[in-house]
C-alpha cells in the first residue's frame, strides 16, 4: 500500500544543535533479510528491520508467493522459510514492487530460476520508467523468458526456466545485479561464478557467508564468488543496524550548520557503504567513527560529526561511485555550499535512478543561483560560501525520488530559502522517520495535502 501523497513547505533556517540520534534501519539489509530468509530452511528471525514502503512491498510480494511472515512486535519478524525453489505463484498472479529497485532486481533473480513461475511484475510510476535491460539479459542467460520480447522496463511477464544452469558473470558497479545473479545461481544446476574487479555492496554475501555448502568467496585483487546450486540454506538471525545512507543527510545538516554537533548511534559501517564519509573526511570534514564492532558479518558503530567548512572543494574520482551511490544528491548540496569548483566523475548511472539525479539537482541549483555544468558522466558545481535567500524560491516537482526530496530539505534548512517539495511521501520508501528526526533537531516545516 502506497503512502498518501503530501507536500512539504520550508521557510526557516535551522538553529545550532548538539544532539544524539538514531536513524532508520538499513533498507538494503532489511529487504535482503526477508528475501533470503524466505528461501532458507526453517524459521529465520529479522530484528530492527526498516518498516518503510519498500520493505512493506517486499513482505507483500513474498506473502503472495506463499511465504508465511509473522510480525512479533514492531520491527521484529519471523520468516518461515520455504527453501530453495519452493516459492509458488498462483495462476494470473501479479506482483507490485512499488518504488524498490532492490526488491525488483533481487526477487526477479530468485523467480527466474524457481520452477513453474509465470507471473506479471510491475512497479510504481517511477520504477516502471527505469531500464531493466541488464537484469533481463542476465536472467535470460539462466534460461528465463521475459515478455513482451525486446521490452526492457516494467510491467513485464516472467516465465522461469525449468532447467536453470549456472553462468559466469563479470560484475560491474551494481550490487543489485550481482545479488540477482547470486540468488538465481543458488537454485541453478552446476556452479555460478561471479568475478568482481571493483568492490560493490556485499550485504548478500555477508548474509549467506555461513552457507559454505552453497557459496565460497575468495578475496584478492579480484573477488571470486562461487555459488553451488541446489543446496540448502541455513536459517538466518539478523539484527539490522542504522542505514549509513539515511545518516548521510543528518551528517550534511550538521557539517553545514554553524556551532552544531551530532552523534548517530549504531550505524552500519560496511566498508562498501562509507564512501560518503571517507570523501568528506579527505576534504577536511570533522567526522569520526567510534565503538566499531562486528555483528552478522557487518561492521557497525557510532558516527560523531562537528560542524565546519571543508578545507577545499570536493574532487571525487569515478572510484568513489561504488561506495557513494545513494549519497550523491546530498554531496552535490555540500559542494554547492563550499566555495570553489567541485568535480564529480563516473556518475553516469545517476541518470537511471528514481529520477535523473544529475538533471534534477541541476534544476534545484539553478533556482538558488548556483552554477553547474554536467556531461553524461561528470558534473562541475561552482560552490558558494553564502547563498542569499531573499526573493529565492525552490520548487521540487513530482519526482518520486526520496533522495532528491531529502537533499532539497537539507539545502533549505541551511540556506533558509523558501522551498516547496511535492510528493514528499516518497521519503517513506527509505526513511519513514526523516521528518520526525529533523524536527527533533529543531527544524520548522509545514506539511499539506
Amino acid at each position: 500500500m502506497q503512502s498518501k501523497s503530501f507536500s512539504l513547505k520550508l521557510n526557516h533556517k535551522i538553529k545550532p544543535f548538539k544532539k544524539s540520534i538514531k536513524v532508520d534501519s538499513d533498507k538494503s539489509l532489511s529487504i535482503r533479510s526477508f528475501l533470503i530468509g524466505s528461501i532458507s530452511q526453517n524459521i529465520s528471525f529479522a530484528k530492527n528491520v526498516l518498516e518503510s514502503d519498500d520493505v512493506v512491498s517486499t513482505i507483500n510480494c513474498l506473502r503472495k508467493l506463499g511465504v508465511k511472515i509473522k510480525r512479533n512486535k514492531p520491527q521484529s519478524y519471523k520468516i518461515y522459510g520455504k527453501g530453495l525453489g519452493s516459492l509458488f505463484a498462483k495462476r494470473n498472479l501479479a506482483l507490485n514492487f512499488g518504488n524498490s529497485g532492490t526488491l525488483a532486481r533481487l526477487l526477479v533473480g530468485i523467480l527466474s530460476t524457481t520452477p513453474n513461475i509465470e507471473i506479471r511484475v510491475q512497479g510504481d510510476h517511477s520504477l516502471n520508467k527505469r531500464s531493466m535491460k541488464k537484469l533481463i539479459k542476465l536472467m535470460s542467460e539462466f534460461g528465463a523468458e521475459f515478455l513482451p520480447k525486446d521490452k526492457f522496463n516494467f510491467p513485464l511477464k516472467i516465465i522461469s526456466t525449468e532447467i536453470p544452469v549456472g553462468i559466469n558473470y563479470k560484475a560491474g558497479v551494481s550490487a543489485q545485479l550481482k545479488s540477482a545473479v547470486i540468488l538465481a545461481g543458488l537454485n541453478s544446476f552446476g556452479t555460478t561464478e561471479v568475478i568482481e574487479d571493483k568492490k560493490s555492496r556485499n550485504h548478500t554475501e555477508n548474509i549467506l557467508a555461513g552457507n559454505l555448502q552453497a557459496i565460497k568467496i575468495k578475496e584478492g585483487k579480484k573477488k571470486i564468488i562461487k555459488i553451488f546450486g541446489k543446496k540448502y540454506l541455513n536459517p538466518i538471525n539478523i539484527n539490522v543496524p542504522g542505514d549509513p545512507s539515511s545518516a548521510a543527510f543528518f551528517t550534511a545538516l550538521t557539517l553545514l550548520n554553524k556551532n552544531s554537533s551530532l552523534k548517530i548511534k549504531n550505524v552500519g559501517l560496511n566498508p562498501t557503504r562509507i564512501g560518503f564519509y571517507e570523501l568528506l573526511k579527505k576534504h577536511g570534514a570533522n567526522i569520526k567513527f567510534y565503538n566499531k564492532r562486528k555483528r552478522n558479518n557487518e561492521v557497525i558503530g557510532d558516527i560523531v560529526i562537528k560542524s565546519g567548512k571543508l578545507k577545499k572543494p570536493i574532487n571525487a574520482s569515478k572510484n568513489f561511485y561504488e561506495k557513494t551511490t545513494d549519497e550523491f544528491p546530498i554531496l552535490f548540496c555540500i559542494a554547492a555550499l563550499t566555495k570553489g569548483i567541485s568535480i564529480f566523475k563516473g556518475i553516469e548511472d545517476l541518470a537511471n535512478k528514481e529520477s535523473n539525479r544529475i538533471k534534477e539537482m541541476q534544476n534545484i541549483f539553478k533556482q538558488i543561483g548556483v552554477k553547474s555544468i554536467a556531461t553524461r558522466n561528470k558534473i562541475k558545481i561552482y560552490g558558494k560560501n553564502f547563498i542569499e535567500s531573499k526573493d529565492k524560491k525552490v520548487r521540487v516537482p513530482n519526482l518520486g525520488d526520496h533522495r532528491i526530496c531529502m537533499s532539497s530539505t537539507i539545502l533549505s534548512l541551511i540556506t533558509g530559502i523558501k522551498t516547496k517539495i511535492n510528493n514528499f511521501e516518497t521519503v517513506k520508501t527509505s526513511s519513514p522517520n526523516f521528518l520526525k528526526i529533523i524536527k527533533s533537531l529543531g527544524a520548522k516545516f509545514e506539511t499539506y495535502k
